[in-house]
């Protein structure tokens, strides 16, 4: 790929699933959205909705694992994009990498929010007492993301330990979970009750509130991308890479319909589960109890705990990558590597702080977080479907070892119109009335992005960078090889 070996080569096959199964984490996503499902269609969306999600987002993991494995570097979705524009491949691979980077600092920092919250949620209801806030929230969320980049700054052998375990832990956690709901409560909701539609978003058009309800299982699964940017850490990362993508993603459909099933047959009173503060854990008191909701609700968070640092782990990589080829601010420091650990310790702590950064406003309104956060889907999704659509438009693409063979244009054609359909729906409109609180912020912070991108791209980096950079041929790079 042109570049000179920093990064040792330790993620095995398994390794490389697990981050992007940890990264899309069914349980965190689950929790995270089943209270917005609820009122944006209910049963049917969630279930039926979750079948169909899985099957589109099953066609985006096809078409970026055949790019994956025909460009195997942590750059990932920029890289790729800049080698399969025509023309202005600067620009494409700009673009791109800002919105990679974007969407992964918001993932981490929602994620570590979320997880945040539900750790206040569980001391509450340990000791009644204590009191949940934002500036709590806050606090914790700082503590978790410092722990997070201690245990990315440490060697690979680490990180990829931490992956294995959170593979078991989601497997078993569901399985727990699952079992729980299914064996303990006495009473289920009926076989017909997954078709039960309901529309609590204020909007009367039922249509509507349906494709709304689509956003909980896109908001799942994201971060797939993990397995790409692990690429220059993973062995036989033409083969292993790819079928990281796909395997994390196949499993993480089934795992995740059996776990949404469950939630939702377990629910007793539809409209009081819907209108409290956190439904899912008000589904698990109702069904087991307070003492069986606390246990397994430690399950749940330590799911989210597993996720951010996946996460972290993944937008590392990225901003190594993007550093190495001279498109950030400091790119010097970011992309160094650790002589000690074969880690890029700075990149790491980049990786913490940027989050960090969009989680202090929530310190006074959850409104002005969720605001910057909001671009974290729509960023990721926009920079999954860039080097699609590019691969899309070129007739003499190359494919590595996995590919998709004849049909691999039309899969990309499927998934770059999937892309643009679940964007769209990120951007509208998903409460009404429409008040400061309720309003969709993702447009503007989407809009707030590529505006400072395109700034500073027109003022300086369209001199500077163009693209992915090659230091040589096969052979000279080889000699330069670090390891």
């Amino acid at each position: 790929m042109g570049y000179p070996r920093k990064l040792t080569r330790r993620f095995r096959a398994f390794d490389n699933f697990a981050i992007s199964f940890t990264i899309i984490n069914i349980i965190s996503g689950i929790f995270s959205a089943f209270g917005f499902g609820m009122g944006a269609g209910g049963p049917r969306i969630l279930v039926f909705g979750w079948i169909g999600v899985s099957v589109m987002v099953l066609f985006v993991g096809a078409a970026m694992a055949e790019i994956a494995s025909a460009y195997p570097t942590s750059g990932a979705l920029y890289f790729s994009a800049g080698k399969l524009a025509k023309r202005h491949r600067g620009a494409w691979s700009w673009y791109t990498g800002w919105l990679n980077f974007v969407g992964q600092v918001g993932g981490t920092a929602a994620t570590n929010y979320a997880a945040a919250t539900f750790i206040q949620a569980y001391l509450a209801m340990q000791w009644p007492s204590y009191e949940a806030s934002e500036q709590r929230t806050v606090g914790i969320a700082a503590v978790i993301l410092l722990l997070q980049a201690l245990a990315n700054t440490y060697t690979v052998q680490l990180v990829a330990l931490v992956n294995r375990i959170s593979v078991w832990w989601l497997l078993i956690g569901m399985v727990v979970i699952v079992s729980s709901l299914v064996v303990i409560p006495s009473h289920h909701q009926p076989a017909s009750f997954m078709t039960h539609f309901v529309n609590n978003t204020g909007f009367s058009n039922g249509m509507y509130a349906a494709m709304l309800g689509l956003l909980v299982t896109s908001w799942t699964f994201t971060g797939f991308d993990g397995s790409f940017h692990m690429s220059e850490e993973t062995v036989k990362a033409t083969v292993n890479a790819p079928k990281g993508i796909m395997r994390a993603i196949a499993c993480s459909a089934i795992t995740g319909l059996i776990l949404m099933l469950a939630l939702v047959y377990a629910i007793r009173d539809y409209a009081a589960t819907a209108s409290s503060s956190a439904p899912p854990v008000q589904v698990l008191i109702d069904a087991l109890g307070m003492g069986t909701a606390k246990l397994l609700l430690l399950i749940v968070i330590g799911a989210m705990l597993f996720c951010g640092l996946a996460n972290m782990t993944s937008n590392t990589r990225q901003i190594f990558a993007f550093s190495r080829d001279g498109a950030m601010p400091g790119s010097r420091w970011w992309h160094s590597v650790s002589s000690r650990t074969r880690t890029p310790v700075k990149a790491v702590w980049l990786a913490a702080a940027c989050p960090m950064v969009l989680i202090v406003p929530g310190w006074w309104s959850h409104t002005a977080f969720t605001a910057i956060v909001s671009v974290n889907v729509v960023g990721l999704f926009l920079a999954y479907g860039v080097p699609i659509f590019l691969r899309l438009r070129l007739d003499d693409f190359e494919p590595g070892p996995w590919n998709l063979g004849r049909y691999g244009k039309p899969v990309a054609g499927v998934a770059v119109t999937w892309i643009v359909i679940s964007s769209l729906l990120f951007m509208l409109p998903q409460v009404s009335p429409i008040t400061a609180g309720s309003f969709n912020y993702a447009p503007i912070a989407l809009g707030v992005v590529l505006l400072i991108a395109t700034v500073w791209w027109f003022a300086t980096a369209r001199r500077r960078f163009h693209g992915p950079v090659s230091y040589g041929s096969p052979d000279e790079v080889a000699a330069m090889d670090l390891i």
